[in-house]
């Protein structure tokens, strides 16, 4: 307060502030290099790539420096900015991975495995032995198709009420008609067997 003319007025009080400089700024946050390093190495599991995660997030606190209030935990500040940018990174790559088709991923080996492996294969050779199954005598398909199910030469004899050589016999002719009826599969070749009208 000040008399001028015999009035009292009141100045404003002016507070000193101390506002830090850039410069300062800089300094604290290089201070800050090796334990933001070490906490960037938690991130990454590298040293190249939590290097340059520490360089991202030092470039970024610098630049926004002004965001940064006085007087609050600057490690924390910065820990946050790690975090936060290996979070976007990571982010970003994923998106890029779902986008981007790598060329090993669509080589003709590749297609040629994921393409026979499926089941349409699986039911042409279903369905071809099936025709050969059906095309065979009741007197080799009925025994054929027990034994095939597990039961005895003993079992069937009984129930075909014939003797147990005559069993294996027509089971060994069944299997040689399916043979012959198949051999389009020989040698693990697949090839379509069609069917005669």
């Amino acid at each position: 307060m000040f008399l001028a003319c015999g009035i009292m007025f009141a100045l404003p009080i002016i507070q000193k502030y101390n506002i830090m400089t850039k410069i300062e700024f800089n300094t604290l946050v290089l201070r800050q290099a090796t334990s933001l390093r070490s906490y960037a190495l938690h991130f990454t599991h590298d040293a190249d790539d939590a290097n340059d995660l520490v360089q991202d997030t030092m470039l970024k606190a610098i630049t926004y420096y002004n965001k940064f209030k006085e007087g609050t935990n600057l490690k924390g500040w910065l820990y946050t900015i790690m975090k936060n940018t290996f979070i976007n990174n990571y982010r970003r790559f994923i998106k890029m991975n779902t986008f981007v088709t790598k060329s090993d991923e669509i080589s003709s080996p590749n297609l040629v495995f994921s393409s026979t492996k499926n089941q349409g294969e699986s039911k042409f050779v279903m369905d071809d032995l099936k025709k050969a199954l059906d095309r065979l005598p009741a007197d080799y398909y009925v025994p054929f198709t027990m034994y095939f199910e597990g039961h005895k030469y003993h079992e069937i004899a009984d129930h075909l009420e014939i003797p147990i050589g005559t069993v294996k016999t027509r089971i060994h002719v069944a299997r040689k008609l399916l043979k012959k009826s198949l051999k389009a599969y020989d040698n693990g070749i697949a090839k379509p067997v069609y069917a005669e009208n």
